[in-house]
């Protein structure tokens, strides 16, 4: 920047020019040839002091002594004053009592636990021996020397505070590391300590399992599935049941049953074919073979007796419960029994366009209500139980209490799987019940049913 330019800016400030005055000593007068360039300030007149008043101190500069004395004795003075605050603060934060750690106990507690001995002999040595090799500035000046040795003084307070601060930082260090190590072998111990007292838990009680007598197993009895009700169709059966099957036989009357007047024809019998409806006909002859069966062989099946489908329709009509519309269908002559004699009693119910079964249980004192879609319908049982108490007193002259029997509406039992198989699981429970056999069948064993109740109409004998 040239020097017009520096002149005329605003950010320029011209320095001021320095005054000089001439060194006056106070005992010379000034010469003539020495004249100030700016006349002498009057001193100002003192005013009258009224109160007490402090004296002005008037401080004189220390005159510079001569000799290298002085400097000596200030040194001396300020090196001893900082070696005995640095001693001071030294003795200050110097731990007298040691804290130790016996390591030695601590091996003998876990043989996986690894710690390492500190000695602390050998760093207090080596910390003397550097001590003794610690050299201070001063040494070498002479003139300290000759003040007795305060340089060696000081240097030596020094190193005595360095080293202390030294020996416990290395001492609480090493007791930190010991720390550690110890804090990882407790962790590991208790690891194993966990694990050894879950096995010696888990062999406690194995070993209390093994002392205990071994219960003897019981083996449970197999439900054992009888022959009787699935015994295959031969050859010859299957081709007959095809047969009128066939539409070549559906105005034929294929068999009669002369006991009940009910003639078969092929039409009627189409009904056992798969996945169509049983027919009022086809049931109420399988009933009256059931019935047959049991006659012909009292020994393998229960007392039972069959009602046909239009029973419930005559007993439960539009206007309500009516004994007196069935009051003949059970007389002495025709059966040849009374009622109230038959272990099991079956009633057939057609619901429109569902079939079910309800069962008279004379021998457990019970009404049964069986359907193969898990129906309920205590109405059907109220009636049948007022029936039989009608039935015994008009028959027997007996009175039976039914309000004490149960009713019991079966569930768990064998469930279509389909919209048209009711009438012949209807069929099925009753024949298993006359036998005195569980319901061990399925829906699966529908179609074989079918063509067995075929063939045991055709042959008008139920097996």
């Amino acid at each position: 920047m040239s020097a017009r330019f520096r002149r005329y800016s605003p950010y320029f400030q011209a320095p001021k020019k320095r005054r000089f005055t001439m060194s006056q000593d106070p005992s010379n007068k000034p010469s003539s040839s020495s004249v100030s360039r700016y006349p002498h300030a009057k001193a100002p007149l003192r005013r009258q002091i009224h109160a007490p008043s402090r004296p002005n101190l008037i401080y004189a500069k220390a005159k510079k002594p001569n000799s290298d004395c002085c400097d000596n004795g200030k040194l001396f003075t300020r090196e001893y004053d900082h070696a005995k605050r640095t001693a001071l603060d030294a003795c200050r934060f110097l731990n007298r009592d040691k804290e130790t750690i016996n390591l030695e106990e601590e091996e003998a507690v876990s043989q996986d636990s690894v710690i390492e001995v500190i000695d602390c002999d050998d760093d207090d040595d080596e910390e003397e021996e550097e001590e003794k090799d610690i050299q201070t500035p001063y040494s070498s000046s002479s003139n300290v020397n000759n003040f007795g040795g305060v340089g060696d003084t000081s240097t030596m307070l020094d190193s005595l505070s360095l080293g202390r601060e030294e020996e416990t930082t290395a001492e609480d260090a090493s007791s930190l590391q010991a720390y550690k190590k110890l804090m990882q072998s407790a962790e590991r111990r208790n690891s194993k300590l966990e694990a050894l007292l879950f096995e010696v838990l888990f062999h406690e009680k194995r070993l209390s399992q093994l002392r205990n007598p071994r219960p003897k197993h019981v083996k449970k009895p197999l439900k054992k599935v009888p022959h009787e009700p699935f015994i295959p169709l031969t050859e010859e059966e299957e081709a007959e049941v095809y047969r009128a099957f066939s539409g070549r036989n559906r105005r034929k009357v294929l068999v009669t049953h002369e006991s009940s007047n009910i003639d078969i024809t092929g039409e009627v019998l189409q009904c056992l074919t798969p996945s169509a409806w049983l027919n009022d006909e086809v049931i109420n002859l399988y009933l009256e073979l059931l019935k047959e069966r049991e006659t012909r062989e009292p020994k393998n099946y229960l007392k039972c007796h069959f009602f046909n489908t239009f029973f419930y329709k005559k007993l439960l009509s539009d206007s309500g419960y009516n004994y007196k519309a069935v009051r003949r269908w059970t007389t002495q002559r025709k059966l040849g029994y009374a009622l109230i004699d038959c272990d099991m009693i079956f009633v057939p119910i057609h619901r429109g366009v569902h079939w079910t079964l309800a069962v008279i249980n004379n021998r457990d004192r019970k009404f049964l209500y069986l359907d193969s879609l898990n129906g309920v319908d205590s109405k059907i049982l109220n009636a049948l139980a007022k029936y039989l108490g009608d039935e015994a007193k008009e028959k027997s002259g007996k009175d039976i209490d039914v309000s004490s029997w149960e009713m019991e509406f079966l569930k768990g039992i064998p469930q279509q799987k389909n919209g048209y198989d009711c009438g012949m699981f209807m069929l099925k429970y009753i024949d298993f019940f006359s036998r005195g056999l569980g319901l061990c069948f399925s829906q699966e064993h529908m179609p074989y049913f079918r063509r067995r109740t075929a063939k045991e109409i055709l042959k008008l004998r139920a097996d």
